[in-house]
């Protein structure tokens, strides 16, 4: 008799089932996890400086550092003998392909008009002294960052340039339309469109110098390009003013109607009763529109041939080259376009403060931007936008959590850990889900049926 072939002994080999290890050994496991978290957290957890006047004293904190060590280990613990024994003998679910078409279609629509009428949802269930924290700190900031990652995405997860620096592109956004309106007296609505197109054209600037690079060398140049334009804001202190940045920069008006209390303003004028809420409802869904508008360009220019130009692009770019692309206006455009709706969000957002400086557009925005468009999926649109309310809302919502300090003390603040919990998420997303929360991508064009594509079908961002 003839014996089974290799493909079949492979196939038996892939599709065994997965054993459980021996309750020993994963104790050993979880126990040198333990000891990991415990080693790399005495000096980050354990020990804590605190000032009182002159004096500066340390304390120990034994009992968070154990705490955080016992979590380690129990999870694990559970992670051997439960999670990855399960995650290796299921089937693999693929959501895209199961979940009905005009169930998605539903559920985009429930989502608009949740997103749309969010603010009357916060005033109706927090009232108007905490609708304003709700819709400020956490509608409007949320809808900069989609906005912000619907840009980088056209760079980074359309085109596969990887970008470090477009946190530059947001501050020359902001810049520029704080400039033009308190040097030459601008409306927001004459210095949004001047923003967009300035950091257009500094796009362009940025791609002509790094047409030649990929991956780690184009990483590595985008990462000066954001810290030199840093660096010239700090200290062309006769242009931007510095560390002091700008101040009195003026507020977005309806049709030339203030959101102030006098006479002439918006209250006044429709003859309501002022209140502040009034100027947060209008940023809100001027944001809104701003998103709005980058997803719809961005669907839409997937479609053109530009689009499809910049997805074999990120594929290979020696395969471009010999379709005839020209690889040199595929790529300016990505950073160019991209760099527009960066801009847009930079006016936004110093409109929004009436205050900028260089402190708030350091590297780790651009960090937080690209690991929004990373952990969302790159190329997907819906992915960045989970993506962006999982990371940026989880953060705001950390600032709730003021009944920790009645486990951990009272000197406990959640918010000092925010960037612990999200290397933690960074590697369970490393783990779990390497390709991103949403996985599949939809075809920009089909002939006769649209099918969702498997993100391990394509290279996202290696070309």
């Amino acid at each position: 008799m003839r014996g089974p072939s290799i493909t079949q002994t492979a196939t038996t080999r892939d599709t065994a089932p997965h054993t459980r290890p021996g309750v020993a050994a994963a104790f050993f496991d979880a126990l040198k996890t333990a000891l990991l978290v415990i080693g790399l957290g005495t000096p980050i957890i354990l020990i804590e400086t605190r000032q009182s006047g002159a004096v500066v004293t340390l304390h120990l904190r034994f009992g968070l550092l154990a705490a955080l060590a016992g979590i380690a280990f129990a999870a694990r613990l559970l992670h051997l003998l439960v999670i990855a024994p399960w995650l290796a003998n299921r089937q693999p679910l693929r959501l895209a392909e199961r979940i009905p078409r005009q169930f998605k279609t539903w559920a985009k629509r429930a989502v608009i008009a949740f997103v749309v009428l969010y603010p009357f949802i916060a005033l109706a269930l927090a009232g108007k002294g905490g609708a304003i924290k709700w819709i400020d700190n956490f509608g409007i900031q949320l809808l900069i960052y989609v906005m912000l990652g619907w840009g980088l995405n056209i760079v980074v997860g359309l085109a596969g340039l990887l970008d470090l620096g477009y946190v530059a592109f947001y501050a020359v956004g902001a810049y520029s339309s704080a400039l033009l309106a308190t040097t030459f007296g601008l409306s927001f609505w004459l210095c949004l469109p001047l923003a967009g197109i300035l950091a257009a054209f500094w796009g362009i600037l940025l791609g002509f110098p790094v047409l030649r690079l990929r991956g780690d060398y184009l990483a590595i140049v985008t990462l000066a390009f954001g810290e030199i334009i840093r660096l010239v804001l700090i200290n062309w202190v006769d242009f931007t003013g510095g560390y002091a940045g700008i101040s009195g920069i003026p507020r977005p008006t309806f049709f030339g109607l203030p959101f102030t209390a006098g006479e002439d303003g918006f209250a006044a004028f429709f003859g309501l009763q002022f209140t502040p809420l009034h100027r947060l409802f209008f940023l809100f869904y001027v944001i809104l529109a701003l998103a709005f508008l980058t997803n719809y360009v961005t669907i839409k220019l997937r479609r053109l041939p530009i689009g499809r130009a910049w997805e074999a692009l990120r594929e290979d770019e020696i395969a471009c080259r010999s379709l005839g692309i020209d690889t040199v206006t595929t790529k300016l455009t990505a950073f160019s376009i991209g760099a527009m709706f960066g801009g847009f969000a930079g006016a936004f957002f110093a409109a929004r403060q009436g205050f900028i400086s260089p402190e708030s557009f350091i590297f780790m925005e651009s960090a937080v931007i690209l690991a929004i468009v990373v952990l969302g999926g790159m190329g997907s649109q819906v992915g960045v936008a989970i993506a962006a309310v999982v990371m940026i809302g989880g953060t705001e919502l950390l600032r709730e959590l003021d009944w920790l300090k009645q486990i951990f003390g009272p000197s406990f603040d959640p918010t000092k850990y925010r960037m612990l919990l999200f290397g933690l998420a960074m590697v369970a997303m490393m783990v779990w889900k390497p390709r991103g929360l949403i996985s599949t991508r939809e075809p920009s064009i089909v002939l006769h049926e649209r099918k969702a594509i498997s993100g391990d079908l394509v290279k996202e961002g290696h070309g």
